[in-house]
C-alpha cells in the first residue's frame, strides 16, 4: 500500500488528472457518477454499514447462557425422546421457551435501538462539496465515488483518500490515524524528492486520508480511493477484528465456564456412582437432572429483561442503547463526561446587531460584513448564512456585483481570522473578520466620526470589556477591519493583515 500510495504522491498534478482522465474545471458528470458508484459501490466503511435483521437475532440467541441451555435441551431429546417408549416433550418446552424469551426479548430492543440509530445517523450525516458538472454541490459522504472531484476549506472532513491538485495554506490534522495532535501541511507538488524517502504512509505530502480534517486553508482534491479501500478502511478493518470486551461480557462468560466445568465433573462422578446400583438409563438420566439443577435456568430471561428495562427507562430519557450490554456499563461508571457539538438550541444564529464605534447601527458595517462573507471560500459557518440573509431582507445584496474578488486568506483555528481581498474601479481593499482579540492585533488605526486616527490601548481595552460584557449576556460578538492595498500581488499571505483600520466595529449574534 506504501508503494501504491508513493507512486501517487510523487506524480504532480497535471500528470494524475491526464491519467485518471479527469476535468478539474468540471468534475465528473451525472452520468460518469452513476456508473462508477455502480462499478465501485458506496463510500462507506464496512464496519460502519447497518447489520440486517436476522444478524442481530443470530447474536442475540448465541449468547453464552443460551448455548449451555441449547445443550440440555440435546441431551433432554435423548433422555426424554428417544431413549422413553412413551416420549415427554415438556422438559424440552420449557428449556426452548426459555431460551426463545430471553432472545427475543434481547432482539427486539437492540434491533429497534439500531434502527433508531441509523435514522438519527441520517438527520446528522456530514456532507462534503463536490464539483460536478461545473457546479458545486454538496452530496453525502456515501455518494462520493472515484474521480470526484473534492472542495476543501477549514473544518471540513476528508471524505476519502485524496490528490491534492491545488492548495493554499493547507493543514490537515491526522490524529485519527497517528494520534498526533499537530497540523500536517499538505501540498500539491510533493516536497519529497524519492519514495525511499517515505518511512510511513501518513507522510505523504499530497495525499489527504479519509478521516482527517482541515484545520485551515483551502484545497481541491481528486478521490482515488474509497470506503473499505482507503487507508483508514483498513485500519478500521484490522481494528474491527479485536473488539474488547466489556465486564458484564467477562462476567457473563466466566459464570457460563464454571457451570460448564461443574458439569463436565459432576455428570461423569454421577453417572459413575449411580451405575452401580441402578441401569445406566437410570444412571445417566439422573446425571443429566443434576446438569439441569445446577443450571440457573431463568437467568437468561432475567438478564435480557432487566437490560431491556433499562434500555427502555435510557429511551424516555432520549437516550439510545444499541447495546444492551452497554447498559451495565452505564450504571458501573462514576463520572461520565460528554461534549458538546454546535448549539443546544436549534443551531442556527440570528444578525442581532450592526454597531460602529460609537453603539450606532450603521448599514456600511453590514455591506462591508457582507463583502467578506459573500466572497469568502473557507469556513462558511451559520455566522455567514445570518449576515447573507440579513443583507437579503435589507435589498443590499446587489453591491456584490460591483466587487471582483482576487485572493482570500483562508480562516484557521490559531489565526482565528479570514481575509477576502477586493477589487472594485481599481481600488483594492482587504476586509478581515474574526475574532475580537485577534483582530485588536492586527489593528494600528481606528475610524472615528469618519476621521482615521491611532488606535490606543485605552481604546483596545474598552473595546474588550465590552465585547466581555456581551458574551456574558450569551451574545457572539465579532470584529472586523479594512486595509487599502497598494499593489495587486499574485498571491496574498498572512503577512499583508498588519496595519489595519478598524472601523467597522461589532455585530451581534445569538442563537434563534
Amino acid at each position: 500500500m506504501l508503494k501504491q500510495y508513493g507512486q501517487i504522491c510523487m506524480q504532480n498534478p497535471k500528470e494524475f488528472l491526464e491519467k485518471n482522465k479527469v476535468v478539474v474545471e468540471t468534475g465528473l458528470s451525472i452520468e460518469e457518477v452513476k456508473k462508477r458508484q455502480v462499478a465501485y459501490g458506496k463510500n462507506q466503511i464496512k464496519q460502519a454499514k447497518p447489520k440486517k435483521w436476522y444478524r442481530y437475532l443470530w447474536e442475540s440467541l448465541v449468547s453464552p447462557f443460551n448455548l449451555i441451555l441449547l445443550g440440555i435441551t440435546l441431551v433432554l431429546i435423548y433422555t426424554d425422546v428417544i431413549l422413553q417408549d412413551i416420549p415427554s416433550y415438556a422438559n424440552i418446552l420449557v428449556v426452548i421457551a426459555l431460551v426463545f424469551i430471553s432472545t427475543f426479548l434481547e432482539f427486539f430492543e437492540v434491533y429497534k435501538s439500531n434502527k433508531a440509530a441509523e435514522k438519527l445517523k441520517k438527520l446528522v450525516a456530514v456532507k462534503a462539496t463536490v464539483l460536478r458538472n461545473g457546479i458545486k454541490e454538496k452530496v453525502f459522504l456515501d455518494e462520493i465515488t472515484i474521480g470526484d472531484i473534492i472542495v476543501l476549506s477549514a473544518g471540513d472532513l476528508i471524505p476519502a483518500d485524496l490528490k491534492i491538485i491545488e492548495q493554499k495554506d493547507l493543514y490537515v490534522v491526522q490524529s485519527s490515524l497517528t494520534g498526533e495532535s499537530e497540523a500536517v501541511k499538505k501540498v500539491a507538488a510533493t516536497e519529497k524528492e524519492s519514495i525511499s524517502q517515505i518511512e510511513d504512509i501518513t507522510d505523504l505530502d499530497t495525499i489527504c486520508f479519509m478521516g482527517t480534517n482541515v484545520m485551515s486553508g483551502t484545497a481541491t482534491g481528486v478521490v482515488f480511493q474509497i470506503a473499505d479501500y482507503t487507508y483508514f478502511g483498513r485500519v478500521a478493518e484490522s481494528l474491527g477484528k479485536i473488539k474488547p470486551k466489556t465486564s458484564f461480557q467477562k462476567g457473563i462468560e466466566s459464570i457460563s465456564k464454571l457451570l460448564i466445568r461443574f458439569m463436565l465433573v459432576l455428570i461423569p462422578i454421577t453417572f459413575f456412582v449411580n451405575a452401580f446400583k441402578h441401569d445406566n438409563l437410570t444412571a445417566f438420566t439422573f446425571a443429566v437432572a443434576i446438569a439441569i439443577g445446577i443450571t440457573p435456568l431463568l437467568l437468561p430471561v432475567l438478564l435480557s429483561s432487566s437490560l431491556a428495562k433499562g434500555a427502555n427507562n435510557m429511551s424516555k430519557k432520549k437516550t439510545i442503547v444499541k447495546k444492551l450490554d452497554s447498559i451495565q456499563s452505564f450504571g458501573a461508571m462514576n463520572i461520565l463526561g460528554t461534549d458538546k457539538t454546535g448549539t443546544l438550541t436549534e443551531d442556527k444564529i440570528v444578525l442581532e446587531k450592526y454597531l460602529n464605534l460609537q453603539g450606532e447601527e450603521d448599514k456600511e458595517i453590514l455591506k462591508i460584513a457582507f463583502l467578506n462573507a459573500y466572497f469568502q471560500m473557507g469556513l462558511k459557518g451559520n455566522i455567514d448564512e445570518a449576515i447573507i440573509k440579513r443583507v437579503e431582507e435589507c435589498g443590499l445584496k446587489d453591491i456584490a456585483n460591483k466587487y471582483q474578488k482576487i485572493d482570500e486568506i483562508p480562516f484557521d483555528f490559531s489565526r482565528r481570522r479570514l481575509s477576502v481581498i477586493l477589487e472594485k474601479e481599481n481600488k483594492i481593499e482587504m476586509i478581515t473578520k474574526g475574532a475580537v482579540e485577534e483582530i485588536l492585533t492586527i489593528c494600528s488605526k481606528v475610524e472615528e466620526n469618519k476621521i482615521v486616527r491611532k488606535i490606543e490601548n485605552e481604546d483596545k481595552q474598552k473595546i474588550k470589556n465590552m465585547a466581555k460584557e456581551l458574551n456574558e449576556q450569551g451574545l457572539r460578538v465579532i470584529a472586523i477591519c479594512t486595509k487599502s492595498l497598494t499593489k495587486k500581488l499574485q498571491s496574498y499571505t498572512k503577512k499583508e493583515e498588519d496595519k489595519m483600520t478598524l472601523v467597522r466595529f461589532y455585530w451581534f449574534f445569538r442563537p434563534s
